[in-house]
């Protein structure tokens, strides 16, 4: 018998409304590299952006749909809760003298043993940070964050379920992640790869969420390659999930398919990647298209509002 395990998380999509505000936040205030400036597929009028490592590294990659007339959402079941961050240990004074500065409202809080620094992003998708000495250090630094103490990638996610008990068997026995234990209000699980790992979820039942600004619109695992994607694909619909086709996103393959907790569940294939149509170096500074939509390259750079990478006042 084949046995399946992802190896983590790929990477997290969420909906938010101003893009420049996207961008100010996640490249300016947390860090992070934009790897890929691209549009959504289904409404090209709309950005996809991508943040991640120096090199958009599977398991550090959260992608934005900036939607500027989108309504607020509600953070709920049938959604990742919290996305978490990773951060080097010994770097939490930095975050919180930087989220301070930033005015960006945090508090602390514990879970396994843990601590974590919990805020939200300008839309109120809810983010938290936690030190952990397992995953390399990023290579990128922009703004005020310098490698040191720069976000590492995810350290994972909370997923909130309308049905844990299905969520969490979900996890164990089709995607074969670990459970670690049990404590309090939580249960958690651990996946093989040294980010993007660790998975905490709720026992009790969450109330249904709604999508909007601000919350997560699925979690993408991560398949090695083609092949063993394809296998994903059979794995899930003979454990009663019914995935849909394999899709071609450009930078991955992706099929979908929802858990019984509600939560939209993605596997993406960790190549090609984000050097495909860019130079390692430049990546994230083009508008980069699928070649269905070259043709209407004009229009399509008419709708999109402009944006731009910067350095924020407080760090100059």
């Amino acid at each position: 018998m084949t046995t399946y395990q992802t190896a983590g998380i790929h990477h997290i999509t969420a909906f938010v409304r101003n893009a420049q505000e996207n961008v100010d936040f996640y490249a300016g205030v947390l860090g992070l590299r934009l790897v890929k400036k691209t549009i959504n597929f289904d409404a090209p009028e709309v950005y996809h952006l991508y943040f991640g490592d120096q090199q958009g590294s599977p398991g550090t990659i959260i992608t934005f749909f900036p939607w500027a007339n989108s309504r607020k959402g509600r953070v709920g079941g049938g959604q990742v809760g919290v996305t978490t961050y990773v951060v080097p240990t010994g770097s939490f004074s930095f975050w919180k003298e930087r989220l301070t500065k930033f005015n960006v409202s945090f508090e602390q809080t514990v879970r396994f043993g843990e601590t974590f620094l919990q805020f939200e992003d300008r839309d109120g998708l809810k983010l938290e940070i936690v030190e952990r000495a397992a995953g390399k250090l990023s290579e990128w630094a922009f703004g005020g964050v310098p490698v040191d103490k720069a976000i590492k990638g995810f350290g994972g996610a909370i997923l909130y379920s309308t049905a844990p008990d299905q969520t969490q068997h979900l996890l164990e026995h089709v995607m074969g992640l670990h459970k670690v234990g049990q404590e309090g209000l939580y249960a958690r699980y651990a996946s093989t790869a040294d980010i993007g790992n660790i998975i905490d979820v709720p026992v009790q039942a969450m109330e249904h969420g709604v999508g909007g600004a601000g919350t997560v619109h699925h979690i993408a695992w991560r398949a090695v390659d083609d092949a063993e994607h394809a296998r994903w694909r059979t794995h899930v619909e003979a454990n009663g999930y019914h995935p849909t086709p394999i899709v071609d996103r450009q930078y991955f393959n992706a099929l979908y398919f929802r858990e019984a907790g509600g939560i939209l569940f993605e596997i993406a294939t960790d190549p090609p990647g984000f050097a495909r149509d860019e130079e390692p170096d430049a990546l994230g500074e083009e508008l980069k298209l699928p070649e269905w939509y070259e043709p209407k390259r004009t229009v399509i750079e008419s709708l999109l509002p402009p944006i731009e990478v910067r350095v924020l006042e407080g760090d100059k």
